[in-house]
């Protein structure tokens, strides 16, 4: 008779990073989806790695109570969590290592699987988690409620495209409590000589540099920035208008320019060069389709914008793993800024299609300790009047 295979989805939080910490975890059957256990504790104060690794212990833990010979399938929002007990990521931190030791010793090895997925696919765990936290706050610890009821609900294989991200579950009342969040200052890069034309520019292309415009938007960028005084880092696109761009900035702001390959734009594969009118005069079918879903690509071999998503999703939450709590510039083109603005927003992905990004322009969202994110600014250009 062949194992039984489970799914553990798990999770942790802390309002404050270190701050009040709690985990959740959920443990399904891998075949009908049917919800077998729920465990959630708040654990007093810690950091968000250590709560997630917590979520993962009870999860494989409860796992095992029910099958100790299953294969288990675990699914979490934590790149870091994965990734390391993947193997692929070494683990420096003292806290986490004895944590990943007692991980590794629920199941035999070989019986776990890792598996990163988007936040919004992990939101049963991260509603314990905050459940768990809620009830801290209170003075009680979580109680779990019968599960025996719940109906099946199907497994679906983890997406590997597109990344989202939740729409915000607490409104804005609740975010003292959530410390201070990093901030990324979207900057758009200035002109190109592609960019008064409106032609597809993307990572395909020729990547084109500053004109005498957009270096002089880069200048009056940097002059208002350093006004404000509030960045802290500089992360960029390591295409030459972003580089320039950004470079610019940097110099003005007394920092270094750390380069992000998730933040390249996309690539628009033969359509590179041309006007839109132009692609749908030679392309028609394909623009439509384009248009129609994110999981299409450009002709030629471009990028998807849902795979463009993806990346842009592990670009944002690596830059928030390195600067918790900072203003990071964040300098790039048209799509990934966008699509950084639609995720914070929880949008529909045709709302790309509905926002408006001049060259040096620039955005704000703000991200906090429980995951959620407020766009402050949208399309600024008030510094190039």
């Amino acid at each position: 008779m062949a194992a039984r295979r489970f799914v553990v989805e798990a999770d942790g939080g802390s309002r404050g990073n270190p701050g009040p910490a709690g985990y959740g975890a959920v443990v399904r059957d891998g075949d009908t989806g049917q919800l077998l256990a729920e465990a959630a504790e708040f654990i007093g104060h810690a950091t968000n790695n250590v709560a997630e690794y917590k979520g993962l212990i009870a999860g494989l833990r409860a796992a095992r109570e029910i099958d100790p010979g299953a294969s288990v399938d675990v699914r979490m929002d934590s790149k870091l969590v994965v990734e390391q007990m993947s193997g692929r990521w070494k683990i420096k931190h003292p806290d986490m290592q004895p944590l990943a030791a007692e991980a590794r010793e629920v199941f035999p090895r070989g019986r776990v699987r890792y598996t990163w997925i988007p936040r919004e696919q992990n939101k049963d765990a991260d509603r314990l988690a905050n459940e768990a936290m809620d009830a801290g706050k209170a003075g009680r610890q979580w109680e779990p409620r019968p599960v025996a009821a719940s109906a099946p609900s199907p497994v679906e294989p983890p997406e590997t495209e597109p990344l989202e991200t939740a729409a915000p579950k607490t409104g804005w009342a609740d975010t003292a409590d959530l410390g201070t969040p990093t901030t990324f200052v979207l900057l758009r890069h200035g002109e190109t000589h592609l960019t008064p034309e409106k032609r597809f520019s993307g990572s395909g292309g020729t990547d084109p540099e500053l004109s005498e415009k957009g270096r002089w938007q880069a200048e009056r960028v940097a002059e208002a920035l350093a006004a404000r005084g509030s960045v802290q880092a500089v992360v960029a696109s390591p295409m030459r208008r972003a580089r320039q761009t950004a470079e610019t900035v940097a110099a003005r702001l007394g920092l270094e320019v750390r380069y992000e390959e998730g933040l390249r734009e996309v690539d628009f594969g033969a359509w590179e060069g041309l006007t839109f009118a132009e692609a749908r005069e030679r392309y028609p079918d394909d623009l439509t389709a384009w248009l129609g879903s994110t999981k299409v690509r450009p002709t030629g071999g471009g990028e998807s914008f849902a795979t463009l998503t993806h990346r842009v999703g592990v670009a944002r939450d690596k830059i928030l793993a390195r600067h918790p709590g900072r203003t990071v510039l964040v300098v790039s083109h048209v799509s990934p800024i966008k699509t950084l603005v639609r995720l914070a927003l929880g949008a529909p992905p045709d709302s790309l299609y509905r926002m408006e990004l001049s060259a040096a322009s620039l955005c704000a969202v703000q991200y906090y300790a429980d995951g959620n994110a407020s766009l402050r600014l949208l399309n600024d250009t008030g510094h190039l009047r």
